[in-house]
């Protein structure tokens, strides 16, 4: 499947945006999604996962409460929705997917993920 991510811009602290990958067919619904990012200069790390049925979610601890995984697997999206953004928010967020996990499986390792979106920047200002 390819993946194509949007959403991304140039925000303030406190802000709240809405990141969206939209996935190319239908197989959509075979994979578990997730959200990473890297930040400039750092390493990429997980942010969120959802299950394919949409049932499980995952979250880093530095998300946790702000960040928001959700999907449409009618409309083979997967949203991030960010709130309450500072700027070590900062960074080019992903989309990523694992095909034919079991249903409830969640992925944190980036290694984990099979296909790929081309990354959205999110670039938030005090």
């Amino acid at each position: 499947v390819q993946l194509q991510a949007s959403g991304g811009g140039s925000v303030q602290a406190g802000d709240s945006v809405r990141l969206s990958c939209a996935a190319s067919d239908h197989t959509f619904i075979d994979y578990t999604m997730g959200w990473l990012r890297q930040a400039p200069g750092k390493e990429r790390e997980f942010v969120a996962s959802i299950s394919r049925r949409g049932g499980s979610t995952d979250y880093s601890d530095s998300v946790k409460g702000r960040f928001t995984i959700s999907r449409d697997n009618a409309n083979n999206t997967v949203y991030l929705f960010v709130a309450n953004l500072k700027p070590v928010d900062t960074a080019v967020y992903y989309c990523a997917g694992k095909y034919r996990s079991a249903y409830f499986n969640l992925f944190r390792a980036s290694r984990s993920y099979d296909s790929w979106g081309q990354g959205t920047l999110v670039t938030v200002s005090s």
